[in-house]
């Protein structure tokens, strides 16, 4: 049986060899800790993880690379989102093939000012071309980076259409306002908030969990809030989340987060991202490892 699409699922970051291919070795040792950090499953090949910089076949290979480690396919949320309609399809049937949680589907995000209409034929294409064993679909809605995304009678359509396929939602617009919407407009959805900056404030407003960035290297943390959200420090614990997330934020989200995932694993590897991202700079490394948060976040977080 499948788990509850619920709690901490971090988007998995990709580490690359020096000749620039995807390492898998580090890949699977790095979920493994997340997992041992408290986090309820992986949603590999996020954005977090650069999956658009990858190929199919790379992408193919990421998600079979984890099974082949050992770590369950059920607790594998793998993003499947592509502008091809194919393409999607094609890694949405792998990810069922394999047992996996679910998927995250992002929008097609090249073309603008696409109707409800269109969008909602590119799902219904992607889940009829999937086949009978379907996996559960998280939409990920990122405009920032998407420039689209889903809209509340686009949703409501897809989960009259498709009421076990249409599950949840990642929310990275960065909105607490929408992602409560979301919420209070379909009872019983899975609404992830897309980083933990308020998560307290969606647990609370009836949110299932937190799929961020920046668990890739503060899941303890984020676990633990989410464990005690209830309770008294749930103001405390969310205050050091943010701090994290600010120290990291501040800088180029994915180089900064290797360069702290280095740091921990004393690991410079982990510095090396796929163009057009850049590593980053020494100086930068240097003042972002310097941040009381982060250095507070490394002393705690074993090796």
């Amino acid at each position: 049986m499948k788990p509850a699409l619920a709690g901490l699922w971090p988007p998995v970051a990709t580490p690359f060899r020096p000749d620039g291919a995807v390492d898998t070795v580090r890949l699977v040792k790095h979920g493994r800790t997340l997992l041992s950090d408290g986090a309820h499953g992986l949603a590999v090949l996020g954005t977090t993880s650069e999956a658009n910089s990858l190929t199919l076949d790379e992408r193919r290979r990421v998600i079979d690379a984890h099974v082949e480690g050992g770590i369950d396919a059920a607790r594998l949320l793998p993003g499947t989102g592509a502008c091809a309609i194919d393409d999607a399809v094609a890694l949405t049937r792998h990810a069922a093939e394999i047992g996996a949680a679910g998927v995250l589907l992002l929008p097609p995000f090249y073309y603008k000012k696409v109707t409800d209409d269109g969008l909602f034929n590119f799902v219904s294409a992607v889940i009829e071309r999937s086949g009978a064993r379907v996996p559960r679909i998280l939409l990920y809605h990122i405009p920032p980076m998407a420039s689209i995304g889903w809209s509340v009678d686009l949703i409501g359509r897809l989960r009259d259409a498709y009421p076990d396929v249409i599950v949840g939602m990642k929310d990275s617009s960065g909105d607490f306002d929408h992602t409560k919407l979301m919420i209070e407009a379909f009872p019983g959805f899975a609404v992830f908030p897309g980083a933990e900056v308020y998560v307290l404030k969606a647990m609370q407003a009836g949110a299932v969990g937190c799929i961020s960035a920046s668990a890739n290297i503060n899941a303890f943390g984020i676990r633990h809030l989410l464990d005690r959200w209830q309770k008294p420090e749930a103001e405390r614990l969310q205050a050091e989340l943010n701090e994290v997330r600010k120290a990291v934020e501040s800088r180029v989200m994915i180089p900064a987060i290797k360069a702290v995932l280095a740091a921990r694993y004393s690991d410079p590897t982990w510095l090396m991202v796929r163009p057009p991202l850049m590593k980053i700079s020494d100086a930068l490394r240097s003042e972002l490892l310097a941040e009381s948060a982060i250095v507070r976040l490394l002393v705690a977080v074993p090796a």
